[in-house]
Formats: C-alpha cells, sequence, structure tokens
C-alpha cells in the first residue's frame, strides 16, 4: 500500500484534488467526511456535543448544525480545543480502520485532511500533496460556491496552519490558483509520484490541534 497525505487550506481546492486522484485509482480517505458520520445523531460524538454546547447546535432536523458549531468554535480557541478534545479520538480510529484495510495491497490510499502537517510521516504517510492557493482566492470561493459569510471564512483560515506552514511541509505542492486546465498536469505529476512513494502502513497517531 502507498499512504500519503493530502492537505491545504479550506478553500483551497484540495477535495477537487482528490476527486481526480480518485478517478486515478486513488483510495481517498476523507478526514471531514468521517467526522460528519460521527456527528451523525445517535452517535456518542453528537451526543457528546450537544452535552457541551446544548440544543443550540441541533437543527430543525434533530441532526447536528455543523454552521452553528462553527460559529461557536471559530471565535473561541478554548471551545476550539474542546471540539478537538471530543472528537481526534474517534475520528483516529476510523482513520485506522478505513486506511487498515488496504494493507498488503497495491493501492495507493490519499488520507485527506486540512490539518495533516506536523511531524513527517504523521499517521505512517510516505510524503505529503499539500494544494496551494492564495488566501483571498480561498475566501472568494468559500464565499461564492459554499455561500459562506467572508467573516467565517477568514475566521476558518485563521484557526488552520498558515500558507507558510503547509508549504514549509509539503513534499509536492499543487498550485491551485489557476484555471482547471492548469490544474489537470500537475494531478497527473501528482499520481505519478504517488505511486513511486515506498509503501507503507497507517499508524494511530493524532494530527495537532
Amino acid at each position: 500500500m502507498k499512504l500519503a497525505g493530502l492537505s491545504g487550506a479550506i478553500g483551497s481546492g484540495k477535495s477537487t484534488v482528490a476527486a481526480l486522484l480518485a478517478e486515478r485509482g486513488a483510495v481517498v480517505v476523507d478526514v471531514d467526511v468521517l467526522l460528519r458520520e460521527l456527528q451523525q445523531r445517535g452517535r456518542p460524538v453528537f451526543a457528546a456535543m450537544v452535552e457541551r454546547w446544548g440544543t443550540r447546535v441541533v437543527g430543525a432536523d434533530g441532526e447536528l448544525d455543523r454552521q452553528a458549531v462553527a460559529d461557536i468554535v471559530f471565535n473561541d480557541r478554548t471551545e476550539l480545543a474542546a471540539l478537538h478534545a471530543l472528537t481526534n479520538e474517534p475520528v483516529e480510529e476510523e482513520i485506522y480502520a478505513r486506511v487498515s484495510a488496504h494493507h498488503d495491497s497495491d493501492r495507493v490510499v490519499v488520507l485527506e485532511a486540512a490539518l495533516l502537517l506536523g511531524a513527517a510521516g504523521l499517521y505512517g504517510t510516505r510524503g505529503l500533496l499539500v494544494v496551494d492557493a492564495p488566501e483571498e482566492s480561498a475566501i472568494t470561493r468559500l464565499v461564492v460556491s459554499r455561500g459562506m459569510p467572508e467573516a467565517d471564512a477568514r475566521a476558518r483560515l485563521e484557526n488552520q496552519p498558515s500558507r507558510d506552514v503547509r508549504l514549509r511541509h509539503a513534499d509536492l505542492v499543487i498550485d491551485n490558483s489557476g484555471t482547471p486546465d492548469e490544474l489537470l498536469p500537475q494531478v497527473e505529476r501528482a499520481w505519478t509520484w504517488l505511486r513511486s512513494l515506498p509503501d507503507g502502513e497507517v499508524q494511530r497517531r493524532l494530527p495537532p490541534a
């Protein structure tokens, strides 16, 4: 199994890159998707979040109101730390289960996470691919494509590693500041690079809060 990380700030386009890699045969494990699943009504993480923040984080449909959670945690570092404390361990266990299913295979597994930075080889990855875009471009995408309030977009970016930090940790960078036609050749280069990585296996290890 080839195991690599895929990171980038919110709005950078890493999910677009992940989808293009999946088209080429990669198994993509999206940490945000895993978190959404763990936060569904009836799951222990959902119950823990409601216990901490009350019904104000529950939507009319009875499911978690992620925007209400964002309004709380991205404006208060103490509450953001509390969110990590509630979710990190369950997410890590789910990552381990999903990725370890591909041990002893020839699959390319890509672990997609905005916070996948820090020590080399986090989770046992053999390389880190970073999707990069200027901050203002990322904010524009979030506002236009997702309908996110600009203040919310900026708050989320401020609570993620800086662009300089992401680039410093990258083994390979995809510049997503241009057009889709300019992105495709870079994805092809990244796919070739991913398949050249040494084999590895997933390890349990939490990303930095």
